[in-house]
């Protein structure tokens, strides 16, 4: 039985062979050179390793609906280029690469930087409505606003060509890998494990980002036991890009001052390296002294584990989320009370836990059975939300559409006339891009 090989990743180096890696990871519809401004000053001390996502720069389209995976494909690239230890810095998904690179595998890592980066990225709902604007409209919607959330207004005005620029690297993505990358960001929540990242870690924000700013920052800082917050001041969300010496400053002196040595497994000891050379940066004469980055330390805080449970309940609630969306979700069961409640954790652990995770059908295939059987029943208020259900597992209008038809001539017209009516409105109020 043949082994299924782990796609590489693509990837470049820069600076001296015989230096320590620093890798550096790309945020989500970005490429590697979102860190073109740091890598002059980093290859002084470092020998550089920035790498794309797949689909994302030109990179062969292997989709990766994990963190886990992603992580995964890293450390199979970096074990056939002979590379064992490295200081990691990422941005957003990047960052939660690093994350979980900490976690699971933390001989591997001897310093960390979690640039933009959250314990969990908004809501899995959020990630998964955008991965069904992309499925139906393609990525010119998710291109155009990126802008706004990557950069704050006044930087967007005023650098039109690296506007244009971050656009264009949103469009030339590929749609498959971008939303299996927001599948990815949906599944990723660490905060319960934030007190077992035991490398010496840097939490940087910018002050303006709004997708994951300086509140996410201080829960991770506040989660993991030996790190530091750096709040830069005028920047959003790809602060490298819109802030760039700041940045460059912030990530140099970390990794100067805080790589931790490589545990020795025949000795039980740790090697102690010389004392790093501080290094002297020049000053930058376009960035003004209040815009200088400022550092603080929070306590740590390790967050209490959520109870397991042996019966399949807990997996019926995680592909209930997953498939009709917390919202919903959160809505069925504030709404439970003594009378019904016994209702809601029975279909939560046979019709989802048992049913729904059973591996014979994937979940396209049973969203086109569930909505043929609501439109056979009549069931037009379930078969709403069911319809965004059919759309979130993947599903375009076009196949739904044919799904209706079909069960126009097996289930009736009349029925599939009422169902075409309720499938036409939350289609339209699912895959309508936001202005």
């Amino acid at each position: 039985m043949s082994e299924t090989k782990i796609p590489a990743l693509q990837y470049r180096f820069d600076g001296p062979q015989d230096a320590p890696v620093l890798i550096l990871g790309p945020s989500l519809g970005t490429t590697w050179h979102m860190w073109d401004r740091q890598v002059p000053e980093l290859v002084k001390q470092w020998r550089v390793f920035r790498f794309d996502l797949p689909g994302h720069g030109g990179a062969p389209a292997y989709p990766a609906g994990s963190v886990t995976e992603l992580a995964a494909r890293l450390l199979a690239t970096l074990d056939g280029l002979g590379v064992q230890r490295f200081g990691y810095a990422g941005c957003a998904l990047g960052g939660a690469i690093g994350v979980e690179l900490a976690l699971r595998r933390p001989d591997r890592i001897a310093s960390l930087a979690l640039v933009a980066t959250s314990p969990r990225f908004g809501t899995a709902d959020e990630f998964r409505q955008r991965g069904v604007i992309v499925r139906t409209n393609g990525l010119d919607p998710i291109a155009r606003t990126s802008p706004d959330r990557w950069f704050t207004s006044g930087f967007a005005a005023a650098q039109p060509a690296i506007t244009e620029w971050a656009v264009q690297m949103v469009r030339t993505t590929d749609p498959g890998c971008y939303i299996a990358s927001c599948e990815a960001l949906a599944g990723f929540d660490v905060r319960p494990e934030l007190g077992r990242i035991g490398v010496p870690t840097l939490v940087l924000v910018g002050s303006d980002d709004q997708v994951t700013g300086p509140a996410e920052a201080r829960t991770l800082v506040a989660g993991i036991p030996d790190a530091r917050l750096a709040v830069v001041p005028g920047a959003s969300h790809l602060v490298p890009v819109e802030q760039p010496a700041a940045v460059t400053d912030l990530l140099v002196r970390h990794f100067s001052s805080a790589w931790q040595p490589a545990y020795d497994s025949t000795t039980g000891q740790m090697a102690i390296p010389a004392a790093p050379v501080k290094p002297v940066l020049a000053a930058v004469p376009h960035i003004a002294p209040q815009s200088a980055p400022i550092a603080e330390i929070a306590p740590a805080f390790v967050p209490p584990r959520p109870a397991g449970r042996s019966d399949p309940y807990d997996t019926g609630l995680k592909v209930r989320r997953e498939v009709l969306g917390d919202a919903h979700v959160d809505r069925a069961l504030a709404q439970a009370d003594d009378f019904s409640g016994d209702f809601q954790e029975f279909i939560t652990r046979y019709a989802w836990g048992e049913i729904w995770d059973r591996p014979g059908l994937d979940r396209r295939s049973r969203s086109c059975v569930t909505l043929t059987a609501l439109v056979a029943g009549g069931h037009l208020e379930e078969l709403a939300f069911h319809t965004r259900a059919a759309l979130r597992n993947g599903l375009t209008p076009v196949e739904i559409k044919e799904v209706l038809l079909q069960a126009a001539v097996y289930c009736g017209v009349p029925a599939a006339n009422s169902a075409f009516k309720v499938a036409q409105q939350v289609i339209r109020e699912e895959t309508t891009p936001e202005d």
